[in-house]
């Protein structure tokens, strides 16, 4: 690993400083348990030991979306996404298995589906997206039923697995892209290549074609030659101005209209559908006409109502991307300013960092980082850069094994019981 790699995953990983001390009888509520807000919880322990920490999360069980993509194409186990609660329960985080329903700015305090009601000092939300049904012509809940997004890890990613599974080989693949902002830049370029990976290995005549809103993306030159390099021509892309985007979608027949008029059938669809930050962010006034949180960059404040925090692909903090390493470095600088506010000290100042690795096929693995300064109230990209076009194998395979040992780390760090 480059010296430059190593720096951006050790300020990833590594909580800001800030004296650990007791914050008295302060109460800090976090919604979420995903990777902005479970980090936010941990590393509250971590700085102020006497703060209490109540993190509020419906499921029993964090499925992650990194390598989510990797579990359509074989490659990791369902259970192996699987992420507990354990260690956020031994640091003393109190782990409230609900659903949060409403915000009430003014008396502070936050109602539960149980019925419970939560006094909070500071509140922090790390909710997510949800799907902006019907941003497409006619694709809402149900449609997602027939053509899956997949975007949340869960029962959606297990159904779209069946239905390749079932696919005939020779089939169609039909994914459909949205315009930017949405959750993992990257994600449905790599999904592509994963499903490939499988098709390649048990479906060898199938085809993919992705349908996109946009005419640029993520890496797009490093996966267009990884995909011709590893695939051939088994995946299809057609961006906005060829008529990539599609405006209607007809999921009990497996169809999609798109802008010029063209009509796609797919064996399996898998429609990717706008968003916008989790129901509960809107709930609490902290969104604006956009559907995401503008935050403060300094620390993630919510602009709109100050004393909330927003993290996560929740949060509007272009040039920030919406990944997990971005979440897990919010988190930290989140809990780290809302320690010192409670203990009363001068709150550090850190920069952001984001790296994201994508599987291209096993050992071929690509990367893009960036690190992040809070300057003049706006987040700005201070470097970054890409893995190089045309690298050997070895630089490829090297990057497949840092990805892996990044999702092993972050996991670690955020979920795992400490050693």
């Amino acid at each position: 690993m480059s010296l430059q790699r190593r720096t951006f995953l050790a300020s990833a990983l590594a909580a800001p400083a800030l004296v650990r001390a007791g914050a008295g009888a302060a109460h800090v509520v976090v919604v979420g348990a995903g990777f902005g807000g479970a980090t936010t919880a941990r590393a509250l322990r971590r700085l102020a030991p006497g703060l209490r920490v109540s993190l509020i999360e419906p499921e029993p069980l964090h499925y992650t979306c990194p390598f989510s993509n990797l579990y359509l194409a074989g490659l990791q186990r369902w259970d192996a996404l699987a992420q507990g609660y354990a260690g956020l329960r031994a640091a003393g985080v109190d782990v409230i298995h609900a659903r949060a329903e409403a915000v009430d700015t003014r008396a502070r305090t936050l109602r539960l589906d149980n019925g419970q009601q939560l006094r909070w000092d500071r509140l922090v939300l790390s909710p997510g997206i949800d799907m902006r049904w019907n941003a497409i012509e006619g694709y809402d809940q149900a449609a997602a039923e027939h053509a899956p997004h997949a975007w949340k890890t869960g029962a959606q990613t297990q159904l779209l697995r069946r239905q390749l599974q079932a696919m005939p080989d020779g089939g169609r693949f039909v994914m459909v892209i949205p315009e930017n902002p949405f959750r993992c830049p990257p994600g449905p370029y790599e999904r592509a290549a994963m499903v490939a990976h499988y098709f390649k290995q048990h479906k060898p005549r199938s085809k993919i074609l992705l349908l996109d809103a946009k005419d640029n993306f993520s890496k797009k030159a490093l996966f267009l030659q990884g995909w011709k390099a590893c695939y051939g021509d088994m995946i299809e892309w057609i961006g906005q101005k060829d008529d990539g985007q599609v405006l209607r979608v007809d999921a009990a027949r497996l169809e999609v209209e798109t802008a010029f008029g063209t009509r796609h059938r797919a064996d399996v669809l898998n429609v990717i559908a706008p968003q916008q930050a989790g129901a509960i962010a809107a709930h609490a006034g902290v969104l604006d006409a956009s559907g995401w949180a503008p935050v403060q960059p300094e620390s993630f404040a919510a602009r709109l109502q100050p004393q909330i925090y927003v993290l996560g692909d929740a949060a509007q903090a272009a040039p920030m991307p919406k990944s997990g390493f971005a979440a897990n470095v919010q988190g930290k600088v989140a809990a780290a300013h809302i320690a010192a506010a409670l203990l009363g000290q001068e709150p550090p100042s850190a920069p952001y960092s984001n790296t994201c690795y994508s599987l291209i096929a096993p050992g071929y693995g690509i990367s893009v980082v960036g690190l992040y300064r809070a300057q003049g109230g706006q987040l700005h990209e201070m470097a970054g850069g890409v893995s190089p076009l045309n690298a050997d194998a070895a630089y490829r395979s090297a990057e497949a094994t840092q990805g892996q040992d990044w999702y092993q780390a972050i996991t670690q760090d955020i979920w795992g019981l400490a050693a």
